[in-house]
């Protein structure tokens, strides 16, 4: 079967879709036909080296490419009861130190990071949700708004930004959205309250806005020190890649949030996007053999929404 996998670091061209034996199934775990897999930052991360920069991930002779899975069940393992073979199911496969990730045609997860797909969506649009939801809705739940509270998002016209903004208006929070300027109109339909632009000032546009500052940020854009000047003293921020989180300063909780597969918490992101409150959006499509142009666009910036492998 096909896979794309690194086997040095660098540019888009290094990206090999390699030959690879069928995954073996092992107790607890179920093996899923990939139909559909997210392009995300952390694969870029991946393939440059930069993760291994950061001694996130070792060095290896081979090393897998891919979060985000939608596809259908072919094998179930001992001990899997929940799934049947032929189920439409999405999960996240988290762990970088893999010579095959979700990028391939078929992958074995454990059970618990995979759930029902949501109904009515396409596998392309379903594989936007687990990677970037998840990180979302964790991040979210670390920070611990209470309805009612103030939340800075930045980078909020973005795959975890948008869910984000989405996640927390439901909860009743208030949302300052920062994104650039003519995303306004989207990030306000997604339910921002506010709206500032990310060449301002952070921590003198949102506090002429929010008196005081904000009560948390999740600073998805990675936008550190600035971001953090926007939030109240004892406030809450939260960090999404590694470096990413300022120095905790005016007595403000600072944590770096660490993405896990959670195929419970998923299955709740499912009813979500069932029920018309996470929009799933996909910025264009690509076969798997055309993945290094998909890492080229990417990086090229402007997406709105995740560009989406299909097998």
């Amino acid at each position: 079967m096909r896979a794309v996998v690194v086997r040095a670091f660098g540019g888009p061209e290094v990206l090999q879709i390699a030959e690879v034996p069928v995954p073996v199934t092992g107790e607890g775990q179920v093996r899923v036909r990939v139909e559909a897999s997210a392009v995300n930052p952390v694969d870029l991360a991946t393939r440059s080296g930069a993760l291994t920069e950061a001694g996130l991930l070792p060095v290896r002779d081979v090393i897998g490419i891919g979060w985000d899975v939608a596809g259908v069940v072919e094998e179930t393992g001992p001990g899997v009861t929940g799934f049947e073979r032929g189920a439409r199911v999405i999960g996240l496969s988290d762990r970088l130190d893999v010579p095959l990730g979700a990028q391939a045609e078929q992958v074995v997860l454990d059970a618990d990071a995979v759930t029902a797909a949501p109904a009515g969506v396409s596998p392309v649009q379903a594989a936007t949700l687990p990677l970037n939801g998840l990180t979302a809705v964790q991040a979210l739940d670390g920070l611990g708004l209470e309805r009612g509270g103030t939340l800075l998002v930045t980078g909020a016209a973005g795959g975890v930004g948008g869910f984000a903004v989405q996640l927390a208006a439901a909860r009743g929070i208030r949302v300052v959205a920062v994104a650039g300027a003519g995303d306004e109109p989207l990030v306000r339909e997604l339910g921002a309250d506010v709206f500032v632009p990310r060449t301002a000032r952070l921590g003198e546009a949102v506090r002429a806005l929010v008196p005081g500052g904000v009560d948390a940020a999740l600073d998805a854009a990675v936008v550190g020190a600035a971001a953090l000047d926007a939030v109240r003293s004892g406030g809450t921020f939260a960090a999404l890649v590694a470096g990413g989180a300022p120095a905790p300063l005016r007595g403000i909780r600072v944590f770096n949030h660490w993405i896990r597969a959670d195929g419970a918490r998923l299955a709740d992101l499912v009813a979500l996007v069932e029920a018309g409150t996470l929009t799933l959006r996909v910025a264009g499509t690509m076969p798997l053999d055309q993945v290094s142009a998909a890492h080229h666009r990417f990086a090229g910036g402007g997406l709105r929404g995740r560009l989406v492998l299909t097998l």
